[in-house]
């Protein structure tokens, strides 16, 4: 494999930046044993929930609207053989033919990759859709500079990862303010077996807002708001909101 196409490689570089954080586990395994199975696990990626939740007995089904991750994702769980339901949807047109669930899970970013705040009013109503009457839906909501102003914010430590002979490593480089979100430009680096080095530049974009505007969408959507929990920062990663909202009967 060329390092080049290493660098294309979407499935690596999520579990780069991602795989590793587990702070958060704790609280969704907590929620799914208050409220039981099955769980939607909302943006699921290569499945850092959904398996872990697998893995502690409950029956997930994960959704993501990138068909590489979710493939990755079934893979994972069929060769650990859990019980993950993996399938390439996007949360804002969320159609899982009448299923419905007691726990649904919005980890990490997801709520804030959703393209303002007509595509949050969008997944709020398909996730509430989905939800059995009293079902909760707790999206995790980040804020990276906990009211500090973004130029004035040092780029947190590089995500690393070896595998099968490469390294790989994401290196947060800028954060800017656009608008009502904040631009977050990494520098993705690929070290090939043999030595060949190759770097792109790559930039995600988060929406900006806080946990009492998405509490506040979700009541006038007929969800009640429960008390917000909290997950704890750590040395790599930055503690988030859990927005806590239950689906009235």
């Amino acid at each position: 494999m060329s390092s080049t196409a290493r660098l294309d490689d979407v499935v690596a570089w999520h579990d780069v930046e991602c795989a590793s954080y587990d702070a958060d586990l704790p609280l969704w395994r907590e929620l799914a044993a208050e409220r039981g199975g099955p769980v939607l696990d909302i943006g699921c990626g290569t499945g850092r929930v959904a398996l872990d939740l697998a893995a502690h007995g409950q029956e997930v089904t994960a959704v993501d609207s990138d068909a590489d991750l979710v493939l990755a994702l079934s893979t994972r769980a069929r060769a650990a053989g859990l019980p993950v339901r993996a399938h390439t949807l996007d949360a804002r047109s969320l159609d899982l033919a009448g299923r419905r669930f007691p726990l649904a899970l919005a980890p990490m970013q997801v709520a804030q990759l959703l393209g303002g705040e007509q595509g949050r009013a969008a997944m709020l109503d398909r996730v509430r859709a989905h939800l059995v009457p009293g079902g909760l839906l707790a999206v995790a909501l980040a804020d990276p500079w906990e009211g500090t102003p973004v130029a004035e914010t040092e780029p947190p430590v590089p995500d690393m990862r070896e595998e099968d002979g490469w390294v790989l490593s994401s290196r947060p480089m800028a954060v800017r303010p656009e608008g009502e979100a904040v631009a977050i430009e990494r520098l993705r680096q690929a070290i090939a077996p043999g030595g060949e080095l190759s770097e792109s530049l790559y930039t995600i974009v988060l929406d900006l807002f806080p946990p009492r505007a998405l509490e506040s969408l979700a009541a006038a959507r007929g969800y009640r708001v429960l008390p917000a929990r909290r997950v704890p920062e750590t040395a790599d990663y930055v503690g988030s909101t859990v927005v806590m909202l239950e689906a009235d009967g």
